[in-house]
């Protein structure tokens, strides 16, 4: 045996690793097939062995080969006998190659359920993890419906290693077993609120992809996700959250309000510009959510466009990009606040990235006014004409035709400009869209009457010309352009000067080079314009005129008879024929004139795009069953019809071109050297360029290069676009003159009133400019009982369709997760064992049955306990509680409590949804520290110890978990209550409790000056980044009827506190306020000062300067201010617990002080919350009528406070780290209380 062995490491030393292979694949570049050919026989060889070294070591091996594109599905058992190998290393390649082949047609697969189920059970966490990372690659429906239930259990690990991968796999398997899902999902929605930050990280990834999709199915988490994002630090989890809240709140408007304020606070105060990202377009989702419910959001916007913009003008490429996406989604809801940024938008047009100018175009789309259309299409065909490459070239045509065409033509006020800038854009060689500029010249030309005859004699001028424009004839192409001018000229030709030159124009025999569809066009048109000039010859009574006109067309239809195409063809016969017919009528003198304009009368309606697909389908009609009978299997190729058009004899002709040989070629080469050689007047060339020429190959292998002109093409006799931008100004300039004749004939009152509005108020899209010609709006034809609308079926296929469960609705029996306990795999053991570990599997569940039953009668003894106490308290206070059940109550309760379970969480999120504040309940000198835990989970843990340690220690863990449950049910409401109150300041105090009386409404924006044109009100926080610094946010409101601009806010700096000016600018330099306020709108700044002490309050004198303007002119304000900052405005909100607040007052570094308000009659409740909001203080225990509070400077100052309620008045006890500071607090505390309360 041990020879064996030692024989085996020998060999093993001579085996080629992973190295060896990488190695010998590289030295092997000429053979390198036959190479690895060989190591694959050799790898073969190594997998028959015992040795699971070997067997590891050749399927690492392996794994290579399958990256560099080989099949490995045939060694699929020895990989997972490598997955068995009891030594980690193995077990990893094992794991490694399975995530890389297997897939759900792996035979094998079903033979991996056992070993993943005892690798996930494993006491190691790292075969565990391994285990789970592998599964996610390779699981399929079978493996989620089978360990589903082990990794589930596995999202209660002590390793917050395992609970995170688990928490992650079991995204993969709701998406193959979906039925394990709701089961699932309360154990998910616990690990949002796990102690470690990965595993949160991930739950909050897991169900925000699962929302996704399905959003309205998690909208009762929002009061959850709402914590979460005001508490988190990680952006990533802030990014998923909010958008998450993104897609709830189209579902739940109530939701944006309470999202509007975090949301506000994350864009002023956060750096990451992805997060910056997320927030914005989230706050967009909310204000178009909230668009009828709260319309004065104009600063909201005004923030989300201001920080794109920084965006925009950022050197990144990637910021910019996401700048202009995100304010394209502000354009389409709030269009006005976008285009005050059109210079901006048109410098993006300039970029060298193709991706940020088309997504400057896309914003161009939504800033045209009647105003401005004129000059944004100018500007384009600059840089049509500037542009490199046919696809951005093609992109600028499509959007001026979009922007122009948009809304029913609704911002052309001039439709003689329209027709000239697209015939400006046939000049456009190479394009793609030819069809789409002549779409709008049909369209145009029929839907706005008056401007027919001008669209004709463009049309009529294009058909003289067409030389210049078949040099394209592709499909889609330039020539395109051609089919509209000859259906315009032929339909309208009554309005033709000189019809007899576009008849010509139109049957030129260069016309048959252009594509079918078009000559079939060309030729029906041509019929038109003849009927037309046919009557005006017989009006006339010029007969050789019309046998003129009629030997034209006889002469010039035969060419297109010979056409390729059949529709050409066709009608170019039947017309011919007419013809000949109408000579004879001709020369017998009889009038035809009347009937051949009959073949042409009246107007042919636009039928919508969608008509034929919405034609009902008669009754009896199969359109899947066989007209004829279907041809016989046995038909042979010589019974079918031979072809006789000229596509088939065009294939016939190339098939008969021989390919000449490399001999052929060579002599050719060889003989037209020679002819050079020999030809005096030939160029010769240089030695060098003579060895290079030996070199090529010949001239058949020289590249062709297709030549973009960069010269646009002219055509003569067509008017620019330029001359009617001047003739739209100049008719605006009258209509101007006219408007301010009649202003000035009303009185100066009634130009002063309320209801006039000021100029420089009416935005672009307001204007009333009246257009020129007027649109004719068709209402496209359908067939009779078409549905208007086409709603597109969801895609069968989609994984995510069986993912929409309704998750409130209580867990039945049947939908438990299955565990298959016939399937698990166990060791070999003796029949002693198998009976004692039966034996021990019995007591093991009679004590959890013991303890199920005690936990069951203690809840109800509690249940009793506590309506007493209600009745109790309901009498001594009118403080109510929560009435609800706490989750700890519904652990073993029956099916009809999880039915008011699924109730309670709909009225909860309705509650917290409400204006009114949240309920707690009064827990005297709660402990904080104290761990909650679930009821299940500490019978597990109390049975897994009493194993561990015997009877004895059985003992004393059930006195300490009977002494612990009686405070676990309380304690838990109270805490969940006491976080959510941290995060709304304005609803409820921070860890304090509530009334139901509601409380007033409260702000911590103080009025800083204002005067007849402007209100200034300020606030100061601390920053909590810079122990030196604060953050003043001023509010400038304008309150009237003038635009503010060119603000700048200054502040005399001292020797504490200094603000924090632009770099390059002095201490009397102001800093220009962002934005301009238009009237009646309020918007946010803030300032940066540096403060060295926070001990001492400090008044610094500064000064607001602004520029009014109005119809008369610009006038210069100045304001003067004094900016107060005061002690209480360097406190930071600060959570402490109890034992912290208690070692704090013990040691002898804090100094104390007291004082005693008078005639204070408000609540205790309505007190303490007051102190928290304006004072920045946390309540940490309270025990009516006293409260114990804590706060902290930016400089690291410690404030303890001890509130006392008496029947008129309030006492506070204080002591801080810093005498003068705390003596200056508490001069302010007595002023707060005095003034507030």
């Amino acid at each position: 045996m041990a020879l064996r062995i030692v024989k085996g490491s020998i060999d093993r030393m001579f085996d080629k690793n992973l190295q060896d292979l990488v190695r010998g694949i590289r030295n092997h570049k000429d053979d390198e097939a036959k190479y690895i050919s060989t190591c694959i026989d050799e790898i073969k060889q190594e997998l028959k062995q015992d040795n699971i070294a070997v067997k590891a070591n050749a399927v690492c091996k392996l794994t290579y080969l399958q990256m560099l594109g080989y099949d490995i599905s045939w060694a699929a058992f020895n990989i997972i006998e490598v997955m068995s190998a009891s030594k980690f290393t193995f077990k990893r390649i094992g794991y490694l190659a399975a995530s890389q082949c297997f897939h759900e047609g792996t035979d094998v697969i079903m033979l991996t359920t056992n070993q993943i189920r005892k690798d996930l059970s494993s006491p190691t966490q790292y075969d565990t993890g391994v285990a789970l990372t592998g599964l996610s690659c390779f699981v399929t429906p079978d493996l989620a419906r089978d360990l589903a239930n082990d990794i589930m259990t596995l999202m209660s690990h002590t390793k917050p290693y395992i609970r995170k991968k688990a928490v992650l796999i079991m995204y993969k398997v709701f998406l193959k077993y979906p039925e394990s899902l709701r089961p699932a999902f309360p154990r998910l929605k616990e690990k949002l609120e796990d102690p470690d930050p990965g595993v949160q990280s991930a739950a909050v990834n897991v169900i925000c992809e699962l929302a996704r999709r399905n959003p309205k199915n998690y909208l009762s988490l929002a009061p959850l996700f709402f914590k979460l994002m005001t508490s988190s630090t990680n952006n990533w989890v802030l990014i998923k959250i909010i958008k998450l809240f993104g897609a709830l709140t189209p579902l739940e408007p109530r939701l944006g309000k309470k999202l509007i304020e975090p949301l506000t606070n994350l864009i002023h105060s956060t750096s990451a510009m992805s997060l910056l990202y997320e927030c914005v377009n989230t706050v967009i989702a909310v204000l178009i959510s909230l668009s009828s419910g709260m319309p004065n959001h104009t600063a909201s916007i005004q923030l989300c466009v201001q920080k794109l913009r920084i965006l925009i003008e950022d050197s990144d490429q990637n910021l910019k990009y996401l700048g202009l996406l995100a304010m394209s989604k502000i354009l389409k809801t709030h269009p006005k606040s976008v285009q005050s940024h059109k210079d901006l938008i048109l410098q993006c047009l300039d970029d060298k990235d193709e991706s940020i100018r088309l997504r400057a175009l896309d914003l161009l789309y939504g800033m045209v006014s009647k105003k401005n259309l004129m000059e944004i299409v100018k500007k384009l065909l600059i840089h049509v004409d500037k542009a490199e490459g046919t696809t951005y070239r093609d992109e600028l045509l499509t959007k001026i035709i979009d922007i122009c065409s948009q809304s029913n033509y609704q911002y052309i006020t001039n439709f003689e400009w329209y027709i000239s800038i697209l015939v400006e854009l046939t000049r456009l060689e190479g394009t793609r869209h030819g069809h789409l500029i002549a779409s709008q010249m049909l369209d145009v030309a029929i839907r706005v009457k008056a401007i027919r005859a001008f669209a004709v004699s463009q049309m009529a001028m294009l058909l003289d010309n067409a030389h210049l424009l078949t040099g394209n004839t592709q499909r889609n192409g330039i020539c395109e352009v051609l089919y509209a001018a000859a259906w315009i000229c032929g339909e309208f030709s009554e309005h033709l000067q000189e019809p007899h030159v576009t008849l010509e124009a139109m049957l030129r025999p260069k016309v048959t080079t252009l594509p079918g569809h078009i000559q079939a066009v060309y030729v029906q048109n041509a019929v038109k314009l003849y009927a037309s000039l046919l009557q005006q010859k017989e009006q006339a009574e010029d007969k050789e005129g019309a046998l003129q006109v009629t030997a034209l067309m006889i002469e010039r239809l035969p060419q297109f008879v010979q056409s390729a195409d059949l529709e050409v063809q066709e009608r170019a016969s039947c017309i011919l024929q007419l013809m000949k017919y109408i000579e004879k009528l001709h020369v017998k003198a009889v009038p035809v004139s009347e009937e051949v304009t009959a073949l042409f009368a009246g107007e042919l309606n636009p039928v919508a795009p969608k008509a034929q697909k919405k034609v009902p389908i008669p009754d009896g009609l199969d359109l899947d069953a066989w007209i004829n009978e279907p041809p016989s299997e046995s038909e042979s190729e010589d019974e079918r019809p031979q072809t006789i058009f000229h596509e088939e004899e065009h294939k016939h002709s190339k098939h008969r071109h021989v390919e000449m040989d490399e001999e052929e070629l060579a002599r050719r080469r060889e003989a037209r050297k020679q002819e050079q050689a020999n030809n005096p007047f030939y160029i010769k060339s240089s030695p060098s360029s003579h060895k290079g020429y030996h070199d090529t190959p010949g001239v058949d292998h020289i590249p062709v290069v297709q030549i973009d002109l960069s010269v646009p093409l002219k055509v003569p006799g067509i008017p620019m676009s330029d001359q009617y931008l001047r003739l739209e100004e100049e008719r605006r300039h009258k209509q101007k003159i006219e408007k301010d004749k009649r202003k000035k004939k009303k009185q100066k009152k009634e130009r002063r009133g309320p209801h006039r509005r000021h100029d420089s108020l009416q935005t672009e899209s307001d204007e009333d400019i009246p257009p020129a010609q007027q649109v004719d709006i068709i209402t496209e034809e359908m067939p009779e009982n078409a549905l208007p609308s086409d709603e597109d079926e969801k895609d069968p296929s989609d994984p995510y369709r069986a993912l929409d469960i309704d998750l409130d609705r209580p867990l039945a029996d049947s939908e438990k997760l299955p565990v298959q306990k016939h399937r698990a795999m166990e060791d070999q053991k003796s029949p002693e064992e198998n009976i004692f570990s039966d034996q021990k599997s019995k007591k093991v569940t009679k004590k959890l049955k013991k303890e199920k039953e005690k936990v069951k009668r203690r809840d109800a003894e509690k249940k009793k306990s506590k309506v007493k106490d209600d009745k109790k308290r309901r009498k001594s206070s009118p403080v109510t509680e929560d009435k609800e059940p706490t989750k700890d109550d519904q652990v073993f309760t029956e099916p009809k409590q999880k039915t008011e379970k699924s109730t309670a969480d709909d009225s909860e999120l309705d509650f917290w949804l409400s204006n009114t504040p949240v309920p707690t309940e009064v827990e005297p000198c709660p402990d904080l520290q104290t761990a909650v835990s679930e009821p299940d989970e500490t019978l597990k843990e109390n049975i897994q110890s009493e194993e561990k340690e015997g009877p004895k220690s059985s003992k004393k863990k059930k006195k300490h978990r009977k002494d612990k449950a009686e405070k676990t049910k309380d304690e838990k409401k109270s805490k969940k209550k006491k976080h959510h109150s941290d995060e709304e300041r304005g609803e409820a105090m921070q860890n304090g409790t509530i009334d139901d009386e509601p409380l007033p409404p409260m702000s911590n924006y103080t009025l800083l000056a204002d005067d007849s044109y402007i209100t200034v009100t300020y606030d100061i926080q601390g920053n909590l980044q810079n122990e030196s610094q604060v953050v003043v946010s001023v509010i400038f409101e304008n309150k009237c009827n003038s635009y503010l601009k060119s603000m700048e806010f200054n502040v005399l700096d001292s020797l504490n506190t200094k603000l924090i000016r632009p770099e390059g600018s002095t201490v009397h330099d102001g800093i220009p306020v962002p934005f301009q306020l238009p009237p009646g709108i309020a918007n946010e700044a803030r300032f940066v000062f540096t403060v060295q002490s926070v001990v001492m309050p400090q008044k610094l004198k500064g000064t607001l300067t602004y520029i009014v303007k109005n119809e008369d002119g610009s006038s210069h304000e100045k304001l003067d201010f004094k900016l107060h900052f005061s002690c209480t405005s360097y406190l930071i909100t600060t959570p402490c617990y109890s034992d912290a607040f208690a070692k704090l007052l013990e040691s002898g570094d804090m100094k104390m002080s007291s004082l005693k308000v008078d005639g204070i009659d408000i609540s205790f409740q309505h007190l303490l919350a007051k102190i928290c909001f304006y004072l920045h203080f946390s309540v940490v225990e309270r025990v009516d009528p006293c409260a114990s509070m804590y706060s902290r400077s930016i400089q690291g100052h410690h404030i303890c406070l001890l509130v006392k309620k008496g029947e008129n008045h309030v006492s506070v006890d204080a002591k801080c780290s810093d005498s003068s500071f705390l003596s200056n607090l508490l001069d302010e505390i007595k002023e707060m209380l005095s003034k507030k309360c």
